[in-house]
């Protein structure tokens, strides 16, 4: 007999309900057939065969999880039917795969998948839950479960001789154990559902129960070919339901980009529940001039037109922070597209930008709950984000705030899966998800502990993403920040500034192609922009360098004849530099460019 893991589950009891009364463990058989005087249980009335079959479609497949119907369907039969049964099911079927209908000299690889036992038979030894069997394969040969895999029919010991123990054994160990504890009669009848063999059931009996019988037979084959059809819909659903939750995170981010000054941890949950996956989504965006985008969203609804409408809001959220846009700006755009879609959608959302030269985050909220500050000192609150309507409201504007990030602090970002309960309401678990975190260290916080500690009900029946943004020291040394003049000698400054910079970063041999870059950049904010304003230079995976000024027109390549003398200026950075880019602020635009470092 294969199957079990571990004596705790070999020992476990279960109640056959309604008709299996008439089938008891093997004391309370004594007493009935002293009391009846008669005890063969093929003499039992066909209406209690009918009702202890009837029960079963109450006691098994209760669940769509394939361990757990095989786990039922052993604890079902004992000790109504056997005192001992083990269920064993095909690998390719445990992986979401057809069954088989190949037969021939051996069988597909089995792993051992539910077990159950009287107390008296708690010594035996049969393969572990989770794991194969460890005998060879000429030694499968002779199993007689391997038989009634092969022929995809039942296999009947009715009393069990010196040779048949091995024969039903998974090891010769076990083989003794059998042998020692009183088993006497053995069972084994196929897995079957649409002509697709998927496993198999044993059972045996001990001491003072009677031997299998014919009608046992009968009775144990149409209970498997019942059962068979819970563990291929567990199947079919666990398929379709990796199907979707492979579809969803291959929606999200696969890594986090490197962002200056911040250490982010990201972390999806899919839900346990039937209705599978839904709409929740984050995302993180490396932005010019060293800022990083951390938004989170959550479409209403499950399955997979949640997902869809999630993958395409997520794709418009990216084009739109690609521009560098702000914020509330994003969210009044990202309305927009969601009251276009089709299938009239609403979900809420949560953008986040931080800026590492002042160490600031700009939030706007699209009906989302708010993040969650924590300062590094053990003190937790929520950030007071004014809260607009959900994205396909159709209200708009959004209003913005800035926070400031306190040094070696975190803003953990998130959905409601993370704090969603049928039993509490919404205020008390959200105070539960900050008393959480204030008990959680830096360390354990950036390693996403958030998500096992997080007070939605286990299992979580809804989906959750989880964001927690560190703010990293040390990034003074990667950026520097100059206010220039609003003269003409704003661009040799500016050289100045860049060349000095470079050389105290060993990156000198980019200064030549950074001060015709920044003199360009100066010379259109003098031309078009009322005058510089702020000089920015980052070293991360790239050199960066930006320009802001308070003019409202952004910057495009024109196309200049050979006899102009300018309108060249932008054509030079944009063959000189990886990319370059504009975006407006509060109070102008800012005007950036791209280097690749050496090596």
């Amino acid at each position: 007999m294969s199957g079990g893991n571990g004596r705790r589950r070999l020992a476990r009891r279960a109640s056959a309900g309604n008709g299996a009364a008439l089938f008891r463990s093997a004391g309370a058989r004594k007493r009935l057939a002293a009391s009846a005087g008669e005890v063969p249980l093929d003499r039992i009335s066909t209406r209690g065969r009918l009702a202890w079959l009837n029960s079963a479609g109450s006691r098994i497949g209760t669940t769509l999880d394939l361990e757990r119907t095989a786990q039922e369907l052993a604890e079902f039969t004992v000790p109504g039917f056997a005192d001992g049964a083990a269920v064993d099911i095909l690998e390719s079927v445990l992986r979401g795969d057809e069954g088989s209908r190949w037969t021939g000299r051996g069988v597909p690889l089995m792993r051992a998948t539910a077990l159950c036992a009287v107390d008296e038979l708690a010594t035996l030894e049969p393969t572990p839950v989770g794991e194969t069997s460890a005998r060879s394969e000429e030694a499968h040969e002779t199993l007689l479960h391997r038989y009634c895999l092969r022929q995809g029919r039942p296999v009947l010991v009715s009393r069990m001789g010196e040779a048949d123990y091995l024969r039903v054994a998974p090891t010769e160990s076990a083989a003794a154990s059998m042998r020692a504890a009183g088993v006497h009669s053995y069972l084994a009848v196929p897995l079957i559902a649409r002509g697709l063999l998927l496993g198999s059931a044993d059972f045996v009996r001990g001491r003072g129960t009677p031997p299998f019988s014919t009608t046992d037979l009968a009775l144990a084959e149409h209970l498997a070919s019942q059962a068979a059809v819970y563990i291929d819909n567990a199947r079919l659903y666990g398929r379709e339901r990796e199907r979707v939750v492979s579809l969803q995170r291959s929606l999200l981010p696969r890594a986090t980009p490197v962002t200056p000054g911040l250490r982010v941890h990201a972390e999806y949950a899919p839900s346990t529940a039937h209705h599978g996956v839904g709409g929740d989504w984050y995302d993180v965006m490396a932005l010019p001039g060293g800022r990083t985008a951390l938004m989170v969203g959550d479409v209403m609804g499950h399955g997979l037109p949640a997902a869809a409408t999630m993958g395409r809001l997520r794709a418009v959220a990216r084009t739109l922070m690609t521009l560098d846009m702000a914020p509330e700006r994003v969210l009044a755009r990202l309305d927009l597209a969601t009251r276009d879609l089709e299938d009239e959608q609403v979900a809420t959302f949560l953008c986040a930008v931080f800026d590492p030269a002042d160490a600031t985050y700009t939030l706007a909220s699209a009906g989302h709950l708010p993040p969650l500050l924590l300062d590094g000192q053990g003190a937790a609150e929520f950030v007071d984000v004014p809260v607009g309507a959900p994205l396909g409201a159709g209200v708009i504007p959004y209003d913005p705030i800035r926070l400031k990030a306190p040094d070696d602090g975190h803003l953990v970002l998130y959905s409601d899966g993370l704090v969603k309960s049928r039993r509490a309401d919404l205020d008390h678990q959200l105070e539960r998800l900050r008393s959480a975190a204030r008990g959680l260290t830096p360390e354990a916080l950036e390693r996403g502990a958030l998500l096992d500690r997080a007070p939605a009900d286990a299992p979580r029946f809804d989906e959750a993403v989880l964001l927690a943004a560190t703010t990293a020291s040390g990034t003074a040394e990667e950026l520097r920040e100059w206010e220039l003049p609003r003269e003409g000698r704003a661009a040799s400054v500016a050289r100045r500034l860049v060349t000095e910079q470079l050389g105290h970063w060993d990156l000198a041999e980019l200064a030549d192609v950074c001060e015709l870059v920044v003199s360009e950049l100066v010379g259109n904010a003098l031309r078009y922009g009322n005058g510089p304003g702020r000089l920015r230079l980052l070293r991360g995976e790239r050199l960066v360098v930006e320009v802001s000024d308070t003019g409202p027109d952004l910057p495009q390549i024109q196309h200049a004849d050979l006899s102009d003398e300018g309108g060249r200026g932008l054509q030079l950075i944009n063959m000189l530099c990886r990319r370059w880019g504009t975006c407006r602020t509060e109070t102008g635009k800012v005007v950036w460019a791209e280097q690749n470092l050496p090596g």
